[in-house]
Protein backbone atom coordinates (compact mmCIF):
# COMPACT_ATOMS: atom_id res chain seq x y z
CA UNK A 1 0.00 0.00 0.00
CA UNK A 2 1.77 3.20 -1.12
CA UNK A 3 1.70 6.54 0.99
CA UNK A 4 -1.18 8.11 -0.77
CA UNK A 5 -3.66 5.36 -0.56
CA UNK A 6 -2.74 5.62 3.68
CA UNK A 7 -3.58 8.99 4.23
CA UNK A 8 -6.90 8.23 2.23
CA UNK A 9 -7.85 5.77 3.99
CA UNK A 10 -7.01 7.55 7.24
CA UNK A 11 -8.74 9.77 6.42
CA UNK A 12 -11.97 7.69 5.48
CA UNK A 13 -11.33 5.92 8.75
CA UNK A 14 -11.71 8.78 10.79
CA UNK A 15 -15.03 9.43 8.95
CA UNK A 16 -13.65 13.31 7.43
CA UNK A 17 -13.97 14.61 3.80
CA UNK A 18 -10.61 16.19 2.48
CA UNK A 19 -11.83 19.59 3.50
CA UNK A 20 -11.92 19.08 7.15
CA UNK A 21 -8.95 17.16 7.68
CA UNK A 22 -7.36 19.91 5.63
CA UNK A 23 -8.64 22.43 8.24
CA UNK A 24 -7.72 20.38 10.96
CA UNK A 25 -4.27 19.93 9.47
CA UNK A 26 -4.25 23.88 8.59
CA UNK A 27 -3.34 23.49 4.85
CA UNK A 28 -5.40 24.06 1.51
CA UNK A 29 -7.90 21.01 0.58
CA UNK A 30 -5.82 20.34 -2.66
CA UNK A 31 -2.77 19.57 -0.41
CA UNK A 32 -4.94 17.16 0.79
CA UNK A 33 -6.23 16.03 -2.72
CA UNK A 34 -2.50 16.06 -3.70
CA UNK A 35 -1.51 13.65 -0.74
CA UNK A 36 -3.79 11.40 -1.86
CA UNK A 37 -3.37 11.41 -5.51
CA UNK A 38 -1.83 8.04 -6.83
CA UNK A 39 1.24 10.32 -8.22
CA UNK A 40 0.63 13.15 -5.66
CA UNK A 41 3.80 14.33 -3.39
CA UNK A 42 4.37 12.95 0.41
CA UNK A 43 3.23 15.25 3.24
CA UNK A 44 6.46 16.70 5.45
CA UNK A 45 6.94 15.05 9.00
CA UNK A 46 4.82 16.91 10.80
CA UNK A 47 1.77 17.19 8.39
CA UNK A 48 1.74 12.94 8.66
CA UNK A 49 1.61 13.81 12.49
CA UNK A 50 -1.03 16.04 12.61
CA UNK A 51 -2.84 13.54 10.19
CA UNK A 52 -2.31 10.47 12.07
CA UNK A 53 -3.46 12.52 15.61
CA UNK A 54 -6.43 13.82 13.84
CA UNK A 55 -7.54 10.49 12.39
CA UNK A 56 -6.24 8.35 15.12
CA UNK A 57 -4.10 6.31 12.98
CA UNK A 58 -0.97 5.30 14.49
CA UNK A 59 2.15 7.50 12.93
CA UNK A 60 4.21 4.86 12.29
CA UNK A 61 2.18 2.79 10.04
CA UNK A 62 0.59 6.27 8.71
CA UNK A 63 4.13 6.99 7.60
CA UNK A 64 5.73 3.31 6.94
CA UNK A 65 2.77 1.16 6.53
CA UNK A 66 4.15 -0.98 9.27
CA UNK A 67 2.33 -1.91 11.94
CA UNK A 68 -1.12 -1.51 12.68
CA UNK A 69 -2.96 1.62 11.30
CA UNK A 70 -5.20 1.98 14.60
CA UNK A 71 -3.97 1.17 17.93
CA UNK A 72 -5.90 -1.43 19.88
CA UNK A 73 -8.46 -0.99 22.38
CA UNK A 74 -6.05 -2.68 25.02
CA UNK A 75 -3.31 -0.42 23.91
CA UNK A 76 -4.98 2.52 24.12
CA UNK A 77 -5.84 2.37 27.90
CA UNK A 78 -2.38 0.74 28.50
CA UNK A 79 -1.31 4.22 27.38
CA UNK A 80 -3.65 6.02 29.75
CA UNK A 81 -1.28 8.10 32.30
CA UNK A 82 -1.83 8.41 35.63
CA UNK A 83 -2.93 12.16 35.18
CA UNK A 84 -5.15 10.90 32.60
CA UNK A 85 -6.55 8.18 34.53
CA UNK A 86 -7.76 11.56 37.41
CA UNK A 87 -9.38 13.36 35.10
CA UNK A 88 -11.51 10.32 33.74
CA UNK A 89 -14.12 10.55 37.64
CA UNK A 90 -15.11 14.85 36.41
CA UNK A 91 -16.57 14.15 33.21
CA UNK A 92 -16.44 17.97 32.35
CA UNK A 93 -12.32 17.59 32.95
CA UNK A 94 -12.90 14.84 30.20
CA UNK A 95 -14.67 16.13 28.02
CA UNK A 96 -12.45 19.23 27.90
CA UNK A 97 -9.39 16.60 27.59
CA UNK A 98 -10.96 14.87 24.41
CA UNK A 99 -12.04 18.33 23.02
CA UNK A 100 -8.18 19.54 23.47
CA UNK A 101 -6.69 16.21 21.55
CA UNK A 102 -9.09 16.45 18.77
CA UNK A 103 -8.50 20.08 18.38
CA UNK A 104 -5.72 21.59 15.61
CA UNK A 105 -2.29 21.44 16.65
CA UNK A 106 -1.97 24.91 16.13
CA UNK A 107 -5.06 25.86 18.53
CA UNK A 108 -4.23 23.89 21.74
CA UNK A 109 -1.20 26.46 22.69
CA UNK A 110 -3.52 29.07 22.63
CA UNK A 111 -6.50 27.21 24.30
CA UNK A 112 -4.13 26.67 27.04
CA UNK A 113 -3.17 30.40 27.45
CA UNK A 114 -6.75 31.01 27.64
CA UNK A 115 -7.56 29.18 30.11
CA UNK A 116 -4.22 30.57 32.30
CA UNK A 117 -5.68 34.15 31.46
CA UNK A 118 -9.51 32.74 33.19
CA UNK A 119 -7.47 31.33 36.07
CA UNK A 120 -5.29 33.94 36.77
CA UNK A 121 -8.36 36.49 36.63
CA UNK A 122 -10.26 34.10 38.89
CA UNK A 123 -7.86 33.58 41.45
CA UNK A 124 -6.48 37.17 41.45
CA UNK A 125 -2.68 35.57 41.35
CA UNK A 126 -0.76 36.41 37.78
CA UNK A 127 -0.22 33.92 35.20
CA UNK A 128 3.10 31.80 35.82
CA UNK A 129 5.76 32.32 33.02
CA UNK A 130 5.01 30.21 30.15
CA UNK A 131 7.28 26.88 29.77
CA UNK A 132 6.90 27.60 26.15
CA UNK A 133 6.48 30.21 23.67
CA UNK A 134 4.50 30.43 20.67
CA UNK A 135 7.17 30.28 18.24
CA UNK A 136 9.40 27.42 20.14
CA UNK A 137 6.08 25.52 20.02
CA UNK A 138 5.01 25.92 16.18
CA UNK A 139 9.14 25.14 15.96
CA UNK A 140 8.99 22.08 17.85
CA UNK A 141 6.15 20.92 15.30
CA UNK A 142 8.38 20.83 12.32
Amino acid sequence: MTSQQRIRLARRHAAMSQTQLAQAVGVQRSAVSHWEAPQGKNPSVKHLREIAMTTGVQFEWLATGRGQMAPSRETVLDSVSAVDALLVDDSLEQRLLVAFREAPVRARLALVELMEELASQRTGRPRGKSLMTSDAYYDSLD
